[in-house]
């Protein structure tokens, strides 16, 4: 190992340290490279936005896949094309400013770097779409656990059979997030949810997965599964992680996305998102 190597390993940091961080202060240690895990329960208040970054020639395609599949794909922010810059959600750098990204080429996925710099392209746009991790205080606020949260694990993720609307190019299933709600609590989870529609709003099933194609065992993502306890209902909303399944699908010839579970951390409160 290296002296930057030893240095960079030393200078880690936990998550619990960043939990209660500004999402500057946040972002300043993804930058460095002090942290490349999860984004879930870090700075604590503030909205989250999964990216999908997209060449020019297809960009107004995606733009329409998104407004024809608000559910999973809310979309809240769009940079000019070839620039990585963010200005309205915070002022960042998508090449940067995420702990882990996902390239695809041809609909494969070839690395999953904590930096896009040397992938970056004077062609290319980002999108920053809501991510339901933005709702999660509103939710522990309201007296209903997360079990992902208590057990340290990024929230589960599944592929559907639920096909989305397509748009020129842009086909495919929808992928949705999973959460073992208790069945007296189940209402008001509704309830709270629905208030963030920038953010995946209310369910988009609740009860019965193989109703939607899904097997509770088997998570897409490398997403942790959860078993089911007593009283339980599984809950599934849009997830930001259908471009990842649509880009397998539609085999875009390229594409970069977060990770799932390291998303981009903005400079808006969750509450600044939801609908009053």
């Amino acid at each position: 190992m290296n002296t930057m190597e030893i240095t960079k390993q030393a200078d880690k940091v936990t998550k619990e340290e960043l939990a209660s961080l500004s999402p500057t202060e946040l972002r300043d240690h993804i930058r460095a490279g002090r942290w490349t895990g999860g984004t879930e329960g870090l700075a604590r208040g503030y909205a989250q936005a999964n990216l999908i970054i997209l060449p020019k020639d297809v960009a107004l395609e995606f733009l329409i896949f998104c407004l024809r599949n608000p559910k999973p794909c809310p979309l809240v922010e769009v940079t000019d094309p070839g620039s990585p810059y963010i200005t309205q959600f915070a002022d960042a750098d998508l090449r940067t400013d995420l702990p882990r990204y996902s390239v695809y080429k041809d609909g494969k996925l070839i690395d999953q770097p904590s930096n896009i710099t040397k992938y970056w392209r004077d062609d290319l746009v980002g999108f920053l779409i809501g991510c339901s991790y933005s709702f999660e205080e509103a939710l522990l606020n309201a007296g209903i656990p997360l079990r992902h949260q208590q057990e340290d694990k990024i929230v589960s993720v599944y592929t559907t059979d639920v096909d989305c609307v397509p748009s020129g190019r842009f086909s495919g299933p929808m992928v949705v997030s999973m959460r073992p709600i208790k069945d007296h609590q189940l209402v008001r989870a509704i309830q709270v949810t629905s208030r963030f529609p920038a953010t995946h709003g209310a369910p988009v099933h609740i009860g019965d997965p193989s109703k939607i194609g899904v097997d509770l065992n088997k998570t897409d993502f490398d997403t942790g599964v959860f078993e089911l306890e007593e009283n339980d209902i599984p809950v599934f909303w849009g997830c930001g992680g259908t471009p990842q399944a649509v880009a397998l699908n539609s085999k875009i010839d390229f594409m970069i996305t977060h990770k799932i579970g390291h998303l981009f951390v903005t400079d808006k409160r969750s509450e600044e998102v939801a609908a009053l």
